[in-house]
C-alpha cells in the first residue's frame, strides 16, 4: 500500500494545478453534491485560469463522465474496477491517493457526506496536507492560487475563512445543499481519462459482507420537506408531521432543537449545523426561525411557515405564512389534501 509522503513545502507549490472535485455515486447514481461542488470549481477554475477535472470512483461507471462534462467539468478521471463497486474507505483512499501523487491537483472539493468525510480525511492524511469540513463558502486568491474555505464554528454563531498556506493539494468538503449546480449543458466537451487500478481483493483488510441500506429521509434530492421544531412538542408530533409529508408526497426535516430533545434522528436536521436543502417547497411546522435554521434553507423556493405566534422570526422570510396551532392545522391540511385527490380521481 502507499506510504505517508513527506509534507510538501511551499517552494514545491508552483507544481500543483488544476482544481479537482469528488463525483461521489452510490450504485452507480451520481449524488447531487457531486454536481453543486461542480458549479462552484467552475468558478473557483474560471478564476485562476486552470482545468477543472472529475474524480469518478466506482464500478460501471464510465458511461456517466459524459453527462459529468456537460455539468461542467474539463476532463474525467474514471477509475473503474470490481474491487470499487462499493464503498470502503481502503480501496478508494488508495486509488485517489496514486492519483494525487500522480497528477498533482492544487485543490480538491468533496461533498461533505458520510462518505465524503470518511475520504477526505484518509486522503489528507496519507498526504500530509489539511482539509477543511463542512464548508458553506469557496473562493480562491487569484494570486496565489490559495483557496478560502469558509465554514460555520462556535455552533453556527460564526464563519471561520480557513487556509492551507504550505500544503499541496488544499482539500475541502462542502456542505449538501449549499450549492447550486451548473445547468446541464448538451453541446459541452472534455476529456475522459481512465485511471489504471491495481487491487487485488484479497489485499484489502476489510470486507463487505452485505449491505443493507438505512432507511433516512433524503432531504439532499427531495422536492418537498416538512420540518418540525420546538413547537411539535414531541415524537408524537413528528408522528403527525411524517403522516402529513406521506400525503404530500415530501420527506420530514427538523431543526436542531427537535433532534437535541431525541424527538427526531439526527439525520433530518436542516440548518447550519445540520443539513442545507434546496426543496421545491419547504413547510416549517413550529419553527421559530433562528438564523442559525434560516441559513440552511435559503435555497428553497417557496417557504412555507405555520406558527402560533404572529411575531415569529421564521413569517420574515417566508413566501407564505399560517398563524395558527399545528396540532389543528397540519390535521386539516392532511384531510384537505386526502379530499382533493379524491376529488382528482373522480374527475378522472
Amino acid at each position: 500500500m502507499i506510504d505517508f509522503y513527506p509534507a510538501l513545502p511551499t517552494d514545491n507549490i508552483e507544481q500543483y494545478h488544476d482544481i479537482w472535485v469528488y463525483i461521489e455515486n452510490r450504485n452507480g447514481n451520481i449524488k447531487k453534491v457531486g454536481l453543486e461542488l461542480l458549479g462552484v470549481g467552475r468558478g473557483l477554475a474560471d478564476k485562476i485560469n486552470e482545468k477543472l477535472v472529475a474524480v469518478l470512483i466506482g464500478y460501471q461507471i464510465e458511461g456517466k463522465a459524459e453527462e459529468i462534462i456537460k455539468y461542467g467539468a474539463d476532463k474525467v478521471y474514471v477509475a473503474d474496477h470490481l474491487t470499487l463497486k462499493d464503498y470502503r474507505t481502503e480501496p478508494y483512499a488508495e486509488v485517489f491517493t496514486e492519483l494525487i501523487k500522480s497528477k498533482k491537483p492544487s485543490i480538491l472539493l468533496i461533498g461533505a457526506t458520510k462518505q465524503g468525510r470518511d475520504i477526505a480525511s484518509r486522503i489528507a492524511v496519507k498526504v500530509r496536507t489539511g482539509s477543511t469540513a463542512d464548508c458553506t463558502m469557496f473562493d480562491v486568491d487569484p494570486q496565489r492560487k490559495l483557496l478560502k474555505a469558509t465554514r460555520p464554528t462556535f455552533g453556527g454563531k460564526q464563519l471561520a475563512t480557513i487556509i492551507c498556506d504550505r500544503h499541496r493539494p488544499q482539500i475541502a468538503t462542502g456542505r449538501p445543499g449549499t450549492f447550486k449546480p451548473l445547468p446541464y449543458n448538451p453541446n459541452r466537451t472534455g476529456t475522459i481519462e481512465k485511471v489504471n487500478v491495481n487491487l487485488k481483493e484479497e489485499e484489502i483488510l476489510v470486507k463487505l459482507v452485505k449491505f443493507i441500506p438505512k432507511e433516512e429521509a433524503d432531504l439532499e434530492n427531495a422536492k418537498i420537506i416538512v420540518s418540525g421544531g420546538r413547537g411539535l412538542k414531541g415524537k408524537e408530533g413528528f408522528e403527525m408531521l411524517k403522516a402529513f409529508a406521506k400525503e404530500v408526497g415530501g420527506v420530514v426535516g427538523s431543526s436542531r432543537v427537535a433532534v437535541e430533545e431525541g424527538w427526531i434522528e439526527k439525520e433530518t436536521q436542516v440548518g447550519q449545523t445540520g443539513r442545507s436543502v434546496s426543496p421545491d417547497v419547504y413547510i416549517a411546522c413550529g419553527i421559530s426561525g433562528a438564523v442559525q435554521h434560516i441559513t440552511g434553507i435559503t435555497n428553497s423556493k417557496i417557504i412555507i411557515a405555520i406558527n402560533n405566534d404572529p411575531n415569529a422570526e421564521i413569517f420574515q422570510y417566508s413566501d407564505y405564512g399560517i398563524v395558527g396551532d399545528v396540532f389543528v392545522v397540519i390535521p386539516k391540511l392532511i384531510e384537505l389534501v386526502r379530499k382533493y385527490k379524491i376529488s382528482n380521481q373522480q374527475q378522472k
